[in-house]
This record gives structure tokens, sequence and C-alpha cells, in this order.
């Protein structure tokens, strides 16, 4: 017979050496799945033995299938009277599409239609489908012109054991999938560990739990689909009980051999309720072993100890829970694991799940093999180490006289410098009554990266730490090691939890250095302020400047909601406004969260007109207004094309007393009519500007390009006047960095 089991991207090898292992010798791995020929014996024992595979898939026919009609045709052929009960409930499970079969529900249903009229033609009796609780499975796969076409032996999907622990208020821990943890395990080399006498295993982040039964069930020889109570081959009529029967006794007697054997756990997480989801796992699997756990503070006073005299030892690291680009709690555990590691003896084999690419920094070493997984929507990669080389530990100490682990000696000299200038900006943002400031700016060259200080109205407290892009000759490596330090230091030295400091990256782009986007992918849920009623976004918090209120978001969205560099120029526009004589009419161009539009809201001004590309912007400038009072049909909100709309604006009698244009430097998106270059296009796009501005009408023209100067010559040819203010513009906490914008008046010269 043949057969195909199926598994996730990058199992494919270690599925077929486990199925080589259990006695099937053909095991050929695929993209997706391993292929194997054997007898209806070895399929079983594949749904039996199996911890890897999701599916074991016997396989009843190839067909052509180059149009639907074919495929029809050719399934027909199939004598399905001899596999399918007629007192079944079926479900079709398809995968693959051509141009011409172009999705799997056309698939699925072409196939249900031929097996099902072969049958009632032979038994006068209609099939029922079930898709919600089947008896019978069929999956058909389809690539190119042929289709393969089998019966599932599996049912419900082979990772889904009964240990595993339910989420709840108590239990917050999203479990590691079975067959990952396996994948771990096997990366490890666990399976040639177990065959020797008490096998270790160190599980560092042991989680819900799912590390460790998975562990002591290939210590036992426990086979994992042992306990399962339906399979789908039971609604075959293929299915040889005897031979099933015969195969689950040889099972049993290898698992009561095997209960007593010794299997020491040790085992070490940071998570609070982590150590009671491992007991529960081990407990409700029935699983003879009483694991060492590790919490935090007690790893100084045993962990190593226990590490030192563990004989046939492995160890294994699930790190896929982290995000070390999102906060710094995640970059101080990865460095908090790499001090574990120092503790674990050379030569023992290890591996690592994580979702971050290179872990050679944490590890001390270079990885022996590398498979990028995709678990869920998240890219992870499983690593598997030989310790050579212990990691070399660094700390830093704090003038408080505690001390925080760290990649480089040289970090002692950020924090001292952190520790200086963040004293003297605290001095200085309370004197100016400032809640929201830029605390560091790449004062240390070496440590390149911006740090900003948020403070709620509620007493919350936020960083914001942004990595300036390093230089094509400074090493890779070392910058990144020089990230994490800061990551871990900024936090305790400005007294922000780590959970709530937030980290933005840059890579190289065409068109100039961008953020990484670390947005959520995810639609937002949206719940209602208890202070204020207005809509506040999950993850969004409330901040103060200058009196006004507005919403920042730091984990949602490629930028928090509020440019601290034009604090100053928003407070102008204040005083702009209030000055303002005539229609008090104000227009804010690329408004984003419309926070200069709030400011001129209250200078008076009595009209505003924000307008952006983005939706999503738009609806939170109009929180902000809405959360500072200002409300009503006199303040517009409109998405457009800004470069078109004030081309059909000047067509109109729109006027406008007050413009701020603060313009990105590039941009080629699609929803625009044409690209926008600052420097190739800002001339054109005063000269329409100071046309929509009234007799005595003002423009404040702002853009973040370092190297821009302004056409002069074109301007003042057209009848526009522009007169640099960025001296003053410059806010205290952005002195060292005067570049960070440009900004100018902008007026209309009546002749």
């Amino acid at each position: 017979m043949e057969f195909y089991a199926t598994c996730p991207a990058g199992f494919e090898q270690l599925l077929a050496q486990e199925l080589r292992s259990c006695g099937i010798h053909t095991a050929r791995p695929l993209q997706g799945q391993v292929a194997f020929t054997g007898t209806l014996e070895d399929g079983y024992r594949a749904c039996l033995w199996s911890g890897l595979a999701s599916r074991i898939v016997a396989v009843i026919a190839r067909v052509k299938a180059s149009t639907a009609d074919e495929l029809y045709e050719s399934l027909s052929q199939i004598p399905w009277e001899e596999h399918i009960p007629t007192d079944t409930r079926l479900t079709i499970e398809a995968h693959g599409t051509t141009a011409e079969i172009r999705n799997t529900q056309y698939l699925a249903l072409r196939t249900k239609d031929a097996l099902s009229d072969r049958i009632f033609s032979k038994t006068g009796i209609k099939i029922q489908t079930d898709t919600a609780r089947p008896t019978l499975r069929v999956a058909i796969r389809l690539q190119k012109t042929h289709a393969t076409i089998g019966i599932d032996l599996t049912g419900e999907a082979l990772f889904k054991r009964d240990y595993l622990p339910k989420r709840s208020a108590q239990n917050t821990l999203v479990p590691l999938r079975p067959d990952y943890a396996r994948a771990l395990l096997d990366t490890a080399g666990w399976f040639h560990t177990v065959r020797h006498d008490n096998p270790t295993l160190f599980i560092l982040f042991s989680g819900a739990g799912t590390i460790a039964a998975e562990a002591i069930r290939q210590a036992q020889d426990r086979a994992s689909g042992l306990d399962r109570t339906a399979w789908g081959f039971t609604g075959w009529l293929g299915h040889q009980e005897s031979v099933w029967n015969a195969l689950v006794r040889e099972a049993q007697e290898r698992a009561e051999a095997g209960a007593e054997r010794t299997v020491n756990l040790i085992a070490f997480d940071t998570r609070p309720e982590a150590g009671l989801a491992l007991q529960q796992s081990l407990t409700r699997e029935n699983l003879q072993a009483k694991p060492i756990f590790f919490r935090p503070q007690r790893v100084a006073h045993g962990l190593e100890k226990a590490l030192t005299y563990a004989h046939n030892l492995n160890c294994v690291a699930d790190l896929s829970w982290l995000d070390p680009n999102a906060k710094a709690s995640c970059v101080s555990t990865l460095l908090q694991a790499r001090q574990i590691f120092t503790y674990v003896p050379s030569d023992t084999g290890c591996a690592v799940l994580s979702a971050e690419a290179d872990l050679s920094s944490i590890m001390g070493n270079n990885p022996t093999s590398e498979q990028e997984l995709l678990q869920g929507n998240q890219h992870t990669e499983l690593s598997a180490y030989t310790l050579h080389n212990k990691p070399d530990t660094k700390t830093v100490r704090l003038n408080d006289g505690t001390t925080l682990p760290a990649f480089l000696d040289n970090s002692q000299q950020f924090s001292k410098r952190l520790e200086k200038v963040s004293k003297a900006r605290a001095r200085w943002a309370q004197r100016e009554d400032v809640s929201c400031y830029r605390v560091y700016d790449a004062d240390l060259p070496d440590y390149s990266a911006s740090i900003e200080l948020y403070q709620g109205l509620q007493k919350g407290r936020w960083l914001q730490i942004s990595e300036y892009v390093a230089p094509k000759g400074i090493d890779q490596d070392l910058a990144q090691q020089r990230l994490w330090d800061m990551v871990t230091i900024a936090p305790r030295v400005l007294h922000v939890s780590p959970e709530n400091t937030y980290l933005k990256r840059r890579k190289r782009a065409k068109g100039g250095s961008q953020y990484v986007d670390q947005a959520k992918k995810t639609p937002q849920r949206i719940y209602y302020s208890r202070k204020k009623g207005i809509l506040l976004p999950e993850g969004s918090h409330l901040i103060d400047e200058g009196g006004l209120t507005f919403e920042v978001n730091f984990t949602n969205h490629l930028d928090c909601g509020i440019f601290l560099d034009h604090r100053d120029t928003r407070a102008m526009i204040r005083e702009m406004a209030k000055k303002t004589k005539g229609s008090k009419r104000f227009l804010n161009l690329f408004a984003y969260t419309g926070t200069a539009t709030c400011y001129a809201a209250d200078g008076d001004m009595h009209h505003t007109t924000s307008v952006d590309m983005s939706k999503p912007s738009l609806a939170w400038a109009k929180r902000n207004m809405e959360r500072n009072g200002f409300t009503g049909p006199d303040h517009q909100y409109i998405q457009a094309d800004i470069l078109q709309w004030i081309h059909e604006q000047r067509r109109t009698k729109n006027r406008w007393d007050l413009i701020f244009a603060d313009v990105p430097t590039f941009s080629n998106s699609s929803r625009m009519h044409h690209s926008w270059d600052v420097q190739r296009d800002h001339a054109e796009f005063l000269i329409t500007l100071s046309r929509l501005l009234t007799h005595d009408g003002i423009c404040v023209f702002s853009c973040n390009l370092r190297s821009f100067k302004p056409n002069v010559a074109a301007l003042e040819k057209a009848d526009v006047s522009i007169h640099d203010i960025t001296p003053d513009t410059i806010p205290d906490d952005f002195a060292r960095n005067p570049r960070i914008h440009h900004c100018y008046l902008v007026r209309h010269i009546k002749r």
C-alpha cells in the first residue's frame, strides 16, 4: 500500500527519521509531507506512534484531473462502494488548485459528487455529508494535471493530545503544540538520550508543560496515540480490526514496561503560572515524574548545581512566545537565558525554538542546523546547537547598586550616560511642565538610538526606543548586542516596567531607511474610555501635552500617534490661531492623528479641515478632537490624495487663514496619482498652497529630509515668500539633533 503523512513545513526530515525508527524504511520526505509504502500495519503503526505527523492518509488512487470534468470521470471509476459504508457521514479534505480548478471548495464539491454518484449508482443510497462530525474523511490533493485521493486514517489531527491544558483566568499560557514540542526534542537529540539510563532534560521556559509531557512519553516508550479513543479508519470498509488491536496490545505492553523508567526533568520559567501548569499537564497525562522547577529568584541557589551533576543531558528552550522586537521584557528574558546557558555542561545537545532568527549571540555558539517553521502566522526558527563555548556573560551596575545582565562591557558607559542625562532632562521637563519628551538621542555614537519617555494621565509610564540604522561598515551582531543592552538598561534607569518598553527597529529600503512595520495585522477591538466616554482602541493610552489630551498607541501602529519634535511647532500654531482674524479657518494637510488640529481649535479656530490618505488616522484625529471638546460639523475630516485634493480646491472658493503641512519625505503610495518627493515637488506644492490662503493667510510648512533646501528662486518667481523658522521650532530635548525637521513660514506675496 501507498501512504503519505502530512506535517508542518520544516518537519519533513524529522518526520522521515521518526518513521524510519518505527521500522518504515521507505519514508521519503516531500514538501509538507512524507511518502512511504508498506502494509496496512505500517500505516496503523505511523498513526499510533508518530508524534510529528498531522495526518496519515492511505492512498486509494492517483487520477487525471486536467479539468473538473476529467476529475469527476476519473473518480467515478474508483470502486468507492468497497471503501465507504452507505451509512457514513462524509467530509472531503481538499488541497491544491490549478488554472482550471481554482479553489478547494469547488474541488471538494466535485469530489463529493463523484463519490456520492458512484455509490448511489451501485447501491441506490445517497451518501450524507457532515463537516462537523464526520465518520470518514476522504483526502484529495491536486497538483498540475493529476490528483491523489485517499482515506484519512487519523480522524482528528494527531497533534490534538488530550493532556493539553485549557486556558483560563488562572492560566493564560498558550501551550506549545505537541508536534512542535516533539520537533524541538528530536532536534536536541532526546530520542538518542532516552536510550541510556537516567536521561535528564533541562527545559528552559517550560510553559504550559507540553515539552515535558512529550519528553516523558518518549522516554517511557509510550505511543503518542495510545490514549486516543476515535480514529478515522474505523469508518472505512478497508479497516482490519485484528491488525490494529495487535498493534495496540504491543504498545500497551511497551508502555507498561517503560512506566517505571526514571526520567529527570529540570525546568525553568519566568512566568508565574508556569510551575503549576507544568505539574498539571503531567498529572492530567498520569505521567510519573516530579520535575525540579526553578523560578528566577531560585536560579543562583540550585540550577547550576542541578545541571552540573546531570548525566545524559539534553537542553531545549522554547522562546517562540517571545518577540524581542516588541518589548524590553523579552530582551531581558533572552539575556537571562544567556546567563542560564552558562550552567549547561559543555558538549550538551541543545535545541532552541525562537522567533528571533539569530540566537548565536545568546548561545555563544553557532548552530549545527537551522530550520524555518511557521507557527500560526508567526515565522520561527528551530536551531540545533552543541555547546562547546560557554556564553561570555557580562553585567552592568547601576547607581543604586543593582546589577543587570548584559552582552557588552561597554554598556556600563551607556548606563552611566543615560543615568546622567535622564536626571537633567527630568529637571528640565518639570520646569517646563512637559510630560512626554526625548531622554536620549544617540549621545554615545556606538549606542545609536533615541529613547522617549511618555507619561500618562493616570500615572502610566512608557518608553519608546527607536533604533537608528547602523552604517554598512558596522558589525551587525555587535550593533544588535548594543541595542539589546540598551533595551535592558533603559527601563531600569528610567523606572519604567519592561512590559511598557517598546522597540522600533529600522531597516534599509528603497527610498531611504524605513521603520520595520511591527503593527498588528489583526483587526482592532474598540473599547470605551471610562473617563471621557470616547472610543479608545485596545492598547491605547492617554497623555497630556500643552493642556490637551492625546491618544497614543505603542503596539498597534508604526508610529505612536504624536511626534514630540513638533511640540513647539504645535504651540506656535495655537498662538498664531489666536491672532488670526476673519473667517478663522484652519487646514491640516497630512494630518495624521490631528494633534496640530487640536492645537489650532484650542487657539479659537472655528472651522478646521484635516486631510489625510489614511482612514484609521482620520478616525484617530476625530477621537483626539472630540476628547478635547471640539465636535460638530465645523470640524471636517477628509480622506483624499492630498496632492490631487489641493489642486481641486483651487477651483473652489475655499480659502484658509492658516495651513499646516507636515509632509513626508517620499511616497509612492498606490492611493496617490503620482509619487511624491519633497525636494523635487515642494515648489509646485507650496505655490498651490499659497493660492489657498486668505489675503493675510500663512502656511506653516515642515519636512524631515535632512538635506532639504527650498527652491527660493522658483517660489519668488511665483510670488511666494518662504522664511526659515526651524531654530525656533526645535525643542530643547531635540537640541542634539537640530536637523530632526525643517520648518518654514510661507506666504503669498500680493503685487
